[in-house]
């Protein structure tokens, strides 16, 4: 059988990303065959498809961390042909054939069942940043934090940023939202955002210490701007790290580590133990407004893949993008 996928290759004509048909024999080896429906597009993805950064490790590869399908075959116990499956990171669209693909052959372990109330289309627009979302929200909640404080949620328009709020608003936190798009206020809000601030309030070099603000923090860009949340966390607040948009270095200070007792979390959703990874899908599925889900993600099909990785990485999109693989 032949589908359509997203191919990245690197040779002596250069680093390239194109729409190509392949075979379903080309797919590397492993247990189960997955007919993909929906996939996403991440800023990883988005890195990998425009060569910006190595994130792509084996080539030829078939891009995309994410995918949401149904078993077509399977070899493993764990899985049957007509379940429907997702899949989040795991090297897949780093150094396995990924998701943006009409089909995916991946290793069981892999995979998960799609939770009850969740629609592929639905599953690919929460994907790894609904996911990761859940993560961090889980993580402050499991070192404490409770609705009473205000919550820091910064690079806000993203796809992290968005669900992250609207799960959390949703639990009773008030949230403030970071953005450097000042035009987009109202969609913060609409999704729960408290107030709005402007990123360069947080992202030039600041003191050590500042005043106590947050009570929780989750970010989603790393850099200057994680140094200062960190530094204006409350005493035993809780500041849950997923992301490296501005940078991955960490400017900062042990001072409020050790002088306010501010936990630093880190949250990894690529290889997050399988127990954890469900238990973040089922509360997805049951605790998010499922209908704002249609104002965070716009849908589009193989065809704009290409242009719409490098809009991401301009940082000209908000929110997040859903890829139909079969238009």
């Amino acid at each position: 059988m032949s589908f359509d996928a997203i191919v990245i290759r690197k040779d002596e004509s250069g680093y390239r990303a194109a729409k190509e048909q392949l075979d379903t024999s080309a797919l590397p080896p492993a247990d189960v065959l997955v007919d993909v429906a929906h996939s996403t597009i991440n800023f990883k993805d988005a890195l990998a498809i425009t060569g910006k950064a190595p994130v792509v490790r084996t080539f030829p590869l078939v891009a995309g961390i994410d995918f949401a399908g149904t078993v077509k075959e399977s070899a493993s116990p764990a899985f049957k042909a007509g379940d429907k499956v997702i899949l989040n990171g795991f090297g897949v669209g780093e150094t396995h054939w990924g998701g943006l693909a009409r089909q995916a052959r991946v290793n069981a372990d892999w995979l998960i069942k799609m939770p009850a109330g969740l629609t592929t289309r639905q599953a690919m627009a929460l994907g790894t940043a609904g996911y990761t979302a859940m993560l961090c929200v889980m993580a402050l909640e499991n070192h404490g934090v409770k609705p009473g404080g205000e919550i820091l949620v910064t690079g806000a328009t993203g796809g992290v940023g968005s669900i992250a709020i609207s799960l959390l608003a949703r639990r009773g936190f008030t949230v403030v939202a970071s953005s450097g798009k000042a035009g987009e206020a109202d969609y913060l809000k609409d999704l729960g955002a408290a107030e709005v601030i402007d990123r360069t309030t947080l992202s030039a070099p600041g003191k050590p210490l500042a005043k106590e603000r947050w009570g929780g923090v989750v970010d989603t860009v790393g850099g200057t701007t994680l140094a200062n949340a960190c530094a204006a966390t409350r005493y035993g607040g809780v500041v849950a790290a997923c992301g490296m948009a501005q940078s991955l270095d960490f400017p900062g200070s042990v001072a409020p580590f050790i002088l306010r007792g501010v936990t630093l979390a880190g949250v990894d959703s690529v290889y997050c133990p399988k127990e954890k990874r469900i238990k973040a899908w089922e509360q997805l599925a049951t605790e998010l407004d499922l209908a704002k889900l249609d104002t965070i993600a716009k849908e589009i099909g193989l065809d704009e893949v290409i242009p719409t990785a490098g809009e991401l990485i301009e940082g000209r999109l908000r929110g997040r993008v859903v890829v139909d693989v079969n238009r």
